[in-house]
């Protein structure tokens, strides 16, 4: 089963995945798409407020991440990571629970990126907003070094997602029936 999606007027047909035996979702991957990159970086950019610096958490975001910075000629951008690498000196951390992945997972800031980031205006991207968790760990990750978030974006928001009026979305992700139907 799959849903076609139109994504700020680019078109994709999404796999339907089981979460458990009343709800499927669309597998909204933008890995290994540069079309699918360019177009929604651009899109993004577009509504996207005055900030100083891209963040994102690790993994599926990496890819827009860049090319939001590529289009907008920034000359740096900051990643969350999943935990601490042996070359990050001294890491600030904050624990998220995801709807996509088993377990409590870690985001982790090294301590240099914390000192660039400080009083800065900050703009929070990710590929897709579902629960808010991930959201909510950047920010509070954010609040600890000290930067003022200004916005918060992603390409789509899943389910009741598209309600928030605190995130800017390029559309809606509706979540399914194991038959394939939209969830009303």
């Amino acid at each position: 089963m799959t849903y076609e999606i139109d994504i700020a007027g680019l078109k994709r047909e999404l796999p339907l995945c089981k979460v458990s035996d009343d709800l499927y979702i669309g597998a909204f991957v933008i890995f290994g798409d540069v079309e699918l990159t360019v177009h929604c970086a651009a899109e993004l950019l577009k509504r996207a407020p005055e900030y100083d610096y891209l963040i994102a958490p690790e993994a599926k975001a990496i890819p827009l991440l860049y090319e939001m910075a590529r289009q907008s000629g920034a000359e740096k951008y900051f990643l969350a990571r999943k935990k601490a690498k042996a070359y990050m000196q001294g890491v600030l951390t904050v624990n998220v629970k995801s709807i996509t992945t088993e377990g409590v997972q870690t985001l982790v800031l090294d301590a240099e990126d914390a000192k660039q980031l400080k009083g800065k205006r900050v703009l929070i991207l990710d590929d897709v907003i579902s629960t808010g968790e991930s959201l909510r760990a950047m920010e509070e990750l954010c609040r600890q070094v000290g930067a003022n978030v200004v916005g918060k974006m992603a390409v789509l928001a899943e389910g009741d997602a598209i309600n928030r009026d605190d995130i800017i979305v390029l559309g809606q992700l509706p979540l399914f029936n194991p038959d394939g139907t939209v969830k009303a």
